[in-house]
């Protein structure tokens, strides 16, 4: 019979990092995807306090990772403990990018490649979706559902929403070499 199991105090911690992680890429993708929602405020209250919530999300995946390689005292000598936690370990590492860089001096000293350096976490929301999968399939506690879901969910809407801008982007390149078009043909009368 299928049971859920109480989670451990690092399963906690590791399901509250993905929650707060998934509310700070809400606000972006809620502005593509569900373009309504731009009225109602919603992503603009997200936004500022997006770089604060990021930070919690990595202090409490610190908790997680810590909590988590004490119990299950894991040997970083050993290749196989980096084969097996891959997904985590480089989930990890970019968090760590992402909350150093999560400054204004950052900002300014980066400047274009912040941005750049910042979009590495998209990457970690598939990383992230993945580890939820691997780690806890057949682990399955209260946590595991929920973070299944708001991991999935996240990661569709971010498809949905490349797919949309894709759309939209092409959709303008069609205009402008529409609206060019004429004025081509004109030039070539003169």
């Amino acid at each position: 019979m299928f049971r859920l199991d109480y989670p451990p105090l690092a399963n906690w911690a590791g399901f509250s990092a993905a929650l707060l992680y998934v509310v700070t890429l809400l606000p972006t993708i809620l502005r593509v995807v569900f373009p309504s929602t731009k009225t109602t405020g919603i992503p603009k209250k997200l936004l500022i306090q997006r770089r604060l919530l990021g930070i919690i999300a990595f202090l409490l995946s610190v908790i997680h990772g810590y909590w988590m390689v004490s119990k299950r005292e894991l040997d970083f000598l050993d290749i196989q403990t980096y084969w097996i936690y891959c997904q985590g370990i480089f989930t990890f590492l970019i968090f760590t990018l992402l909350a150093i860089t999560s400054n204004d001096w950052s900002v300014k000293k980066l400047k274009k490649s912040w941005k750049k350096l910042h979009k590495l976490t998209y990457l970690a929301m598939f990383l992230l979706l993945w580890h939820v999968i691997d780690k806890m399939w057949g682990h399955w506690t209260w946590v595991t559902p929920p973070s299944l879901l708001i991991t999935g969910i996240i990661t569709a809407l971010f498809v949905i929403r490349v797919i949309r801008e894709n759309y939209v982007l092409d959709k303008s390149k069609a205009q402008s070499s529409q609206s060019k078009a004429p004025e081509a043909t004109a030039s070539k009368k003169d």
